[in-house]
């Protein structure tokens, strides 16, 4: 197959060409390429596929047809990798549950899933890690509710296995009555609050914890400027820790939520406007390591209730690639070829594969997609409901 026309764009940058792919692989990249099997680009963008770290299952139940259908509504979007959240209904933390999970992966016609396994039980005890581990799992996660010495305990097995250690920085004391942000929209709304500082004190200890046991660990869907600040510091030190921010939380802000908008109420909440705006910052000085849809599907019959009592979370994987383009790079906040840095390369590389380029000899998982063509979003559970979208994703 033969792409002409093409403006190819990886992790080096665009540059106008035609592309030429033979069993999965690219074989050719110039100009006057000849092929029975040709596609005309039309100044289209030929991209990697992305990669999204951080998506939930429908209402966090674990079964063959939500999987099924994360994978197909992943492609649509663009994401042609996607790593499951460790929220499931159960969770991954024993064989059998593993081998549930496993076996619902057979045969997917979509993007491709990997598995996150849960280190803590229901109980708050350890799970299975090295058995899950050594059986397929591709990264652990652990929620910093974890005590001192079972988070040491989950350094420990990171350390012996020489993965990437996925954390949500949370205060178990601090969320468990809480909404949303604690501010004054929460006060205007009356309703129970999440101070940042959830996050931001348990980013500052396990940051601790990568640098004296020598870990990596990839913070997840951070949303407190402070966190990333903390974060960067600490990559400046030479302590391997990454930080992953939302699409939501870089357009959008706690006041999203005025008038119990349920589609608003996120984990983590949303950050207040000046928060919102010092994201913003931290993107443009390249202080963000990779970004994430967020992806956290509910029933309706669990978002159209009282704000206090419905679930988190809303829907953009589908719209993954037009969102990120229309929001991030037509905006003019990161280029095309940092987007695809934050997208491929990077949360990549957080789970020990090698993506991002698009070079002769590189797996063509890539897609077409044209920036002119324009959508309207019509999905009451996307916070960009009625929102004019750009672009259009082909996947082959």
């Amino acid at each position: 197959m033969l792409i002409k026309n093409a403006i190819i764009c990886d992790i080096y940058g665009e540059r106008k060409s035609d592309i030429q792919i033979d069993n999965g692989k690219i074989i050719a990249i110039g100009n006057q390429l000849q092929d029975t099997n040709v596609i005309d680009a039309k100044g289209a963008y030929v991209l990697p596929l992305l990669v999204d770290l951080n998506i939930q299952l429908q209402d966090t139940i674990l079964n063959a047809k939500n999987i099924q259908k994360v994978s197909k509504e992943a492609l649509l979007g663009g994401v042609g990798h996607v790593v499951l959240n460790a929220n499931t209904t159960p969770f991954i933390d024993n064989e059998i549950v593993l081998e549930f999970a496993q076996n619902g992966l057979k045969d997917i016609k979509g993007a491709k899933i990997d598995l996150t396994l849960n280190t803590l039980k229901e109980d708050f005890t350890l799970s299975d890690i090295a058995i899950l581990l050594k059986k397929g799992v591709l990264a652990p996660f652990m929620s910093t509710i974890a005590k001192n010495d079972i988070a040491i305990k989950i350094a420990e097995y990171v350390q012996m296995y020489k993965v990437t250690l996925f954390c949500k920085a949370e205060d178990n004391s601090l969320i468990s009555s809480g909404v949303m942000l604690d501010g004054n929209v929460s006060t205007h709304l009356g309703l129970a609050g999440i101070p940042d500082l959830s996050e931001v004190l348990h980013v500052s200890r396990m940051i601790e914890i990568a640098r004296h046991f020598k870990i990596k660990i990839l913070f997840k869907s951070i949303a407190s400027p402070r966190s990333i600040s903390l974060i960067t510091q600490a990559k400046k030190d030479g302590v391997a820790v990454s930080c992953e921010v939302s699409i939501h939380h870089l357009l959008k802000s706690d006041e999203a939520c005025e008038n119990f908008n349920t589609t608003a109420k996120l984990n983590p909440p949303l950050a207040c406007e000046k928060d919102r705006l010092l994201l913003q910052d931290a993107l443009k000085n390249n202080e963000i390591d990779c970004l994430t849809t967020l992806h956290q599907p509910s029933s309706l019959i669990h978002k159209e209730v009282a704000f206090f009592d419905a679930d988190y979370g809303c829907e953009a994987l589908c719209d993954a690639l037009p969102l990120y383009y229309t929001k991030l790079v037509k905006s003019g906040l990161i280029s095309m070829t940092e987007l695809v840095k934050l997208t491929t390369q990077n949360p990549a590389s957080n789970i020990g594969k090698v993506h991002g380029s698009l070079n002769v000899g590189d797996n063509a998982d890539i897609l077409l997609f044209n920036p002119h063509a324009t959508r309207v979003i019509n999905n009451k559970q996307s916070l960009y409901d009625k929102e004019k979208l750009y672009g259009e994703v082909i996947v082959f």
